[in-house]
């Protein structure tokens, strides 16, 4: 009996033990998680661990944009990666690819997200709401480069970015606001004194390094691990914008402590100058962004976006850039058909060719092609009269995008070299007086063309 009674004693002890850690196991999965972001048993493929909290982050995340009706769309370079391959088939399936958690689930440490500034204004319940779900939370707030112009300089402050960290996993909300040129920008991530640096682990943030700007995208609602989210749609090319992406802004404070020095010319004469060259950059941009052809701001249209943040009104003619490697055969009657008759054509695809259009009386277009050498990049130039090449060598350059008269256009990355390279240390100082043989610092002699080539590489219209 006594044998019996410890076997029963023992059973009962084995059967609260099992009961106290069931109690312990829901306890944690219906309360703490719910806490920490961990709630492993609604992901799909039963992910476990960090793979899961990443997931219920981002679930809980869209649950609080919704109830505050704030429209984002998903703009992670990692999970749109994935999405990119995958993505006619997350188009055609309204439930999503695979009964797996694919991309939610990839390894990061945090989740990137985008906003557009018009379409949310209510940001105080929105932190109300998110600290009661356990949100912690970071605002990045610098000036609006949109105020600033040669009038004024704008203190205003704007919100740029959001930070919501839930357990170890993070969400960085981007602003993007609409510029004048029609686009979209975001701007830098840029932390004040008194922020705690160690929040997030901000080098590893895809976005804010430097201001972006992008074309407004074309989204579409899909599901991915059981998720609703909006994605541009056609990711890969969001992706490849991205990379491309970076933005410089006009220097307004120095343009205005070059006015000081020089006073900008305000006759009726520069007031008309600088409202054609607007409208045929205006032109020749639509032109070459038809046909898909990348181009930037050069010679003196690019030192006066850099100088003084306007056109030079006595440089009389718009000057681009072009790699010779995006050269096509169509700009030359696209041009045409644009009412841009061909004014000259220089030299060859393979060598030292520029093209020259006619625009509005007597401003014209001057298209300069680059090549590509080990080194440095050069672009040529032809003397009609004699058939003298010269060759402007430039240090190699990236390209950036910036907003110029209410126009999304490249410039040089580094732009102060290139603007050196060609105009010399003085390039601050105006010079009214310009020889294009012989006053910039970067031309030398390149020859002459042989006479029997003259036909075809000195056409003058």
């Amino acid at each position: 009996m006594q044998k019996i009674n410890r076997n029963v004693v023992l059973a009962l002890l084995s059967l609260t033990s099992l009961v106290f850690l069931l109690f312990q196991l829901c306890y944690y999965k219906f309360y703490l998680s719910q806490k920490n972001g961990a709630a492993f048993s609604k992901v799909r493929g039963s992910q476990s661990g960090q793979d899961s909290t990443r997931w219920h982050v981002v679930k809980k995340f869209l649950g609080l944009i919704s109830s505050h009706n704030i429209p984002v769309y998903l703009i992670d370079p990692l999970i749109l990666g994935l999405v990119a391959k995958d993505i006619e088939q997350i188009r055609s399936s309204p439930d999503g690819p695979s009964p797996e958690c694919k991309y939610f689930c990839a390894p990061r440490d945090f989740t990137t997200f985008a906003l557009l500034d018009k379409t949310w204004k209510h940001e105080v319940g929105l932190f109300r709401t998110a600290e009661k779900m356990g949100f912690q939370w970071l605002k990045i707030i610098n000036k609006d480069p949109r105020l600033d112009g040669m009038d004024d300089l704008s203190g205003m402050e704007i919100p740029l970015h959001y930070i919501f960290k839930l357990a170890s996993h993070a969400i960085h909300l981007v602003v993007f606001y609409e510029r004048s040129g029609n686009f979209l920008w975001h701007g830098p991530l840029r932390l004040k004194q008194h922020m705690d640096r160690k929040f997030v682990p901000f080098r590893k943030l895809h976005f804010g390094r430097y201001p972006g700007a992008y074309e407004k995208p074309e989204l579409l609602l899909v599901s991915i691990d059981d998720l609703k989210v909006q994605i541009p749609k056609n990711p890969s090319s969001f992706l490849e914008e991205m990379s491309h992406s970076r933005f410089l802004e006009c220097r307004y404070r120095e343009a205005r402590a070059f006015f000081q020095l020089y006073p900008d010319d305000a006759s009726l004469d520069a007031v008309e100058f600088r409202k054609k060259a607007k409208s045929l950059l205006h032109l020749a941009a639509l032109t070459l962004n038809n046909l898909g052809v990348k181009f930037w701001l050069s010679s003196g249209t690019c030192l006066g976006w850099y100088r003084q943040c306007n056109v030079i009104p006595h440089s009389k003619d718009v000057d681009l850039g072009i790699f010779i490697r995006d050269y096509k055969a169509d700009i030359i009657p696209a041009f045409q058909k644009a009412g841009l008759p061909l004014k000259h054509k220089f030299g060859k695809v393979e060598d030292s060719l520029e093209l020259s259009f006619q625009g509005e009386d007597d401003v014209k277009l001057d298209i300069f092609f680059f090549y590509e050498e080990d080194d440095h990049i050069w672009n040529g130039g032809t003397q009609a009269k004699s058939g003298k090449k010269f060759k402007y060598l430039f240090p190699k350059f990236t390209l950036c995008w910036t907003e110029f008269v209410e126009l999304k256009v490249h410039v040089p990355c580094e732009t102060l070299q290139y603007v050196e390279a060609n105009y010399g240390p003085e390039w601050k100082v105006p010079v009214k007086t310009w020889d294009w043989k012989s006053s910039p610092s970067n031309v030398q002699d390149n020859g002459v063309w042989p006479v029997d080539e003259w036909d075809d590489v000195i056409q003058i219209y």
